[in-house]
């Protein structure tokens, strides 16, 4: 018996999303992890930084494949398909790569309890909305909406990989201490590697053009944009030669 699209669980998904997005920009607060993670209580256990990404970022991957698998229409055929495979890549990057590479600092319990029920949560949404809801019209791959999105998703991301391989560049195996990134869009902002987080996101609801996607997109601008705006208050109060042209997150604005 083939599965029925539900609106309400898929709009109160969405609507959670944007409140969560909302409360952050309502507190102004970083969240506890890596330059952050001094606030978290020393009472709190931490895991290690490569065990935690690999395991709080494996539910949006497996969710969405696991999706994609199951369903009995062909795997890459309808749009909707194709764009849960962009948001599998995502998170299998996520998963398989970045975990593996990272030298961040432990994530505390906390954060990683609520990072991976996000992930369950998010990836059952997007996966659900694409695979059982979503209606796309035969000629949706020659929409602007889908190419456009689908172009600033793919620069997203490569910015995002770009800036996190910088960044891992700037710390040798084992030390935890800070210095200046520079070049790429470092030149210009702070939180690079956020800001191609972001742009890949809002690509992605560009080009699926669905509620979830934008909930998703305006979760991911709040979050990464407040990390960004304390990551450049970090830069600039550790290092007095940091320099003063730099923003937080948007070039020559922000």
């Amino acid at each position: 018996m083939p599965i029925v699209c539900h609106q309400v669980p898929v709009l109160a998904g969405s609507a959670t999303l944007v409140t969560m997005g909302t409360l952050i920009l309502c507190f102004g607060k970083p969240a506890s992890y890596g330059k952050h993670s001094e606030s978290v209580s020393s009472g709190v256990p931490l895991l290690p930084a490569r065990i935690a990404w690999f395991l709080q970022e494996l539910p949006s991957f497996v969710v969405s494949v696991g999706m994609l698998a199951w369903q009995p229409r062909s795997l890459f055929g309808p749009p909707g398909n194709v764009l849960l495979g962009l948001f599998s890549a995502h998170y299998f990057h996520r998963t398989f790569i970045y975990s593996l590479l990272t030298r961040g600092r432990p994530l505390s319990a906390v954060i990683f309890l609520k990072a991976t029920a996000f992930c369950i949560g998010n990836g059952l949404l997007q996966a659900y909305y694409l695979v059982y809801c979503a209606e796309y019209p035969e000629e949706w791959y020659t929409d602007m909406r889908f190419s456009v999105g689908v172009f600033f998703f793919i620069l997203g991301m490569g910015i995002n990989i770009h800036s996190d391989c910088m960044l891992r560049q700037l710390r040798k195996p084992g030390e935890v201490i800070y210095r200046i990134p520079q070049g790429g869009l470092f030149t210009y902002v702070s939180g690079a590697n956020f800001l191609g987080e972001i742009i890949e996101w809002m690509g992605y609801a560009l080009a699926t053009w669905s509620v979830p996607a934008f909930a998703f997109a305006f979760f991911t601008l709040c979050f990464l944009g407040m990390q960004a705006f304390y990551h450049h208050r970090f830069y600039l109060k550790m290092f007095k030669d940091y320099p003063k042209s730099r923003k937080a997150l948007i070039p020559f604005i922000f």
